[in-house]
């Protein structure tokens, strides 16, 4: 694998990246305040629309604001969103029990991730990987593997297993807890919803994250699929360019590239780490669907 572009290989200034790594409550409460009210008002509008068909397309909306909460919970695995040590772990673990990802066990996972970046061999998003192909590739984008696969997982460490090669020994006793916390709470609100025959938990969390899933899928490929196997962080991943309203319901999510070469810049200063690092970026797609017809090309039929 080739060498990874580093700070001394760029020509950017050093106490200007310092100065916006600098991590604010104020900032990362500001965001999760409008996350918040973005999910309050869709949440609403399903209520509103029980009875009838409009209902699917508010549960669609609603799921959409619930699965970008992957982001802050990205972000809180590198303490960044918030300066607080308490808000990251807090935030973190709530938007990761809507999406059924322990935060503890993932932020290993991401950290492996981070200094293995495309890496076949030690970087888990690859470790026991099928080969990507055209079919493979639309049944990951239906996020039915995500769910099965951390259904399983969760269940898996929740009776004790958490010797994935990523997690080191004196951390498995948390991630197994974590789990265990995660299973119970699942299993009390079915078992609640059954008591009183409440629709509630199907209608305002688990059919709307189960429709707005693809959309997560298809943010997430588009990170590092059909990007070279090198160790250059300025080409192993991609940045998508998004409007604004995207930046703002994910986190600024889409300036990945940025991401892995300065992960301690918090979401908020991505755009103008992105400006310091434009002339130097070396696989950036216009759009989404760009990305993905990138993504497209290089697939295999078979």
């Amino acid at each position: 694998m080739s060498s990874s572009t580093g700070l001394r290989d760029l020509p950017i200034d050093l106490a200007m990246l310092k100065a916006i790594s600098t991590r604010s409550d104020r900032r990362g409460l500001a965001r999760l305040v409008l996350h918040g009210a973005a999910l309050l008002a869709c949440g609403l509008l399903v209520l509103a629309a029980r009875g009838t068909w409009w209902v699917w397309p508010a549960m669609a909306l609603l799921g959409l604001c619930e699965i970008a909460l992957f982001t802050p919970l990205h972000e809180t695995t590198h303490r960044t969103p918030f300066r607080s040590l308490w808000l990251n772990k807090t935030v973190g673990f709530i938007a990761g029990f809507v999406l059924i990802l322990p935060p503890e066990g993932f932020r290993l996972f991401h950290m492996a991730h981070h200094r293995h970046t495309q890496d076949p061999a030690r970087d888990p998003e690859l470790i026991g990987a099928k080969p990507l192909t055209a079919a493979r590739y639309l049944w990951l984008l239906t996020g039915i593997p995500y769910w099965i696969g951390q259904m399983s997982g969760l269940v898996a460490t929740a009776g004790g297993r958490a010797d994935a090669p990523w997690i080191p020994a004196a951390s498995r006793p948390a991630v197994v807890r974590e789990a265990r916390a995660y299973l119970g709470t699942y299993l009390l609100l079915a078992l609640l919803g059954l008591v009183f025959h409440s629709p509630l938990p199907l209608l305002l969390w688990a059919i709307p994250v189960l429709l707005a899933q693809p959309v997560l899928r298809a943010v997430l490929m588009a990170e590092h699929k059909g990007c070279p196997e090198t160790g250059d962080r300025m080409e192993n991943t991609r940045t998508t360019l998004a409007g604004r309203a995207f930046g703002l319901l994910f986190w600024n999510a889409h300036f990945h590239i940025e991401h892995h070469f300065a992960p301690g810049v918090p979401f908020h200063a991505l755009p103008k780490l992105h400006a310091m690092l434009r002339p130097h970026l070396k696989s950036v797609a216009p759009s989404y669907p760009a990305a993905h017809q990138a993504i497209r090309a290089g697939l295999p039929r078979a």
